[in-house]
């Protein structure tokens, strides 16, 4: 019988990001480097890295993996992030 569950650390091979409606965009102006959106992604596909011209890491996200839940924009503290169409 054939196992219905994937293996382990599988999922980088599967992109998912492709039938997203809606993306997020951070306004790094706005962001206060509390890393919440990092926490919450239930992907995992947003870290928090150092960025030319900011002293403190700011989120960025793989959208290879983003699935547009919009969880980091519902989440975050000082709605820096918006949930805008994806095309």
């Amino acid at each position: 019988m054939k196992s219905i569950s994937t293996k382990p650390n599988s999922t980088k091979a599967n992109k998912t990001g492709s039938w997203r409606t809606y993306k997020p965009e951070f306004n790094h102006e706005k962001c206060i480097s509390c890393g919440l959106c990092s926490k919450i992604c239930p992907e995992g596909c947003i870290l928090m890295e150092k960025i030319k011209n900011f002293d403190k890491e700011k989120p960025m996200v793989d959208y290879d993996y983003c699935k547009g839940c919009g969880l980091c924009a519902s989440e975050c503290p000082v709605k820096a992030i918006n949930m805008e169409k994806d095309f």
